[in-house]
């Protein structure tokens, strides 16, 4: 934060990210055309979702995971390995940084704008269900990104296999149903980003009950025992620097 005018072009880049993809999402409902199943402010929500997603994984995913290749590559995991500290929480935890900050910010805003500008305004208490399928998001998130930086194991330079990832979720900036329905069916079953946002802003607007609640936390459960099971695989083919 010392590093204020870095902040201050930070804050305005994530803040003429959002005013962009609102800008594209206006011009297609001013010229008519209309996601199938969602208004105007109720695709501001999935934006908002996805906005927050982003903010999130800048603060403390990407600048944790991230540093994953770096220990591979000088060695330095092996300090980390001989702690009495579990691997993969110290690897996960020990960073954060404020470039994200904005982002939830604006998220946070925007969400509040976009309930309250429904058709039939958000009662308070849905932003607070909301909250769950929020919460297990960001766990598929995190699973989804620590599985990519295991990979760095074997691969020491993953950048291109992040950039990838973070492509395929920029989908999740549009409901699921803006999408054909085999690439639905692939956002939804084979890489879950519709579970990032549209489901979560569907239980918001409170068009998905608790059977969808339960289906993501499971989904989100078997996400992180994979990336568990795949980091503790990872580490017995790790030979360490000194080997």
């Amino acid at each position: 934060m010392e590093y204020r005018a870095n902040f201050i072009t930070s804050t305005l880049y994530a803040l003429g990210q959002l005013a962009g993809t609102l800008f594209t999402i206006d011009v297609l409902y001013d010229k008519g055309y209309q996601f199938t199943g969602w208004t105007l402010n109720q695709t501001y929500i999935v934006v908002a979702l996805f906005t927050l997603m982003d903010g999130i994984t800048t603060s403390a995913l990407s600048p944790n995971l991230s540093r994953i290749v770096q220990h591979v590559q000088r060695g330095t995991l092996d300090f980390i390995l001989l702690k009495p500290v579990d691997s993969q929480f110290q690897l996960s935890t020990r960073n954060l940084t404020p470039w994200g900050f904005p982002n939830i910010a604006f998220a946070v805003a925007l969400l509040l704008y976009a309930g309250t500008h429904l058709e039939h305004p958000l009662p308070w208490y849905a932003y607070l269900l909301g909250m769950l399928p929020v919460f297990f998001a960001v766990a598929i998130l995190y699973a989804l990104w620590f599985a990519v930086g295991t990979t760095t194991v074997w691969f020491t330079k993953v950048w291109n296999a992040t950039e990838v990832l973070r492509s395929f979720i920029e989908a999740g900036k549009f409901p699921a149903s803006a999408f054909p329905t085999a690439l639905r069916f692939f956002f939804t079953f084979i890489l879950p980003v519709a579970f990032l946002t549209t489901v979560p802003a569907e239980v918001i607007r409170g068009d998905r009950g608790p059977r969808f609640i339960a289906l993501e936390a499971a989904i989100a459960a078997l996400l992180l025992l994979g990336s568990r099971l795949f980091w503790r695989f990872a580490l017995r083919h790790y030979t360490s620097a000194s080997s």
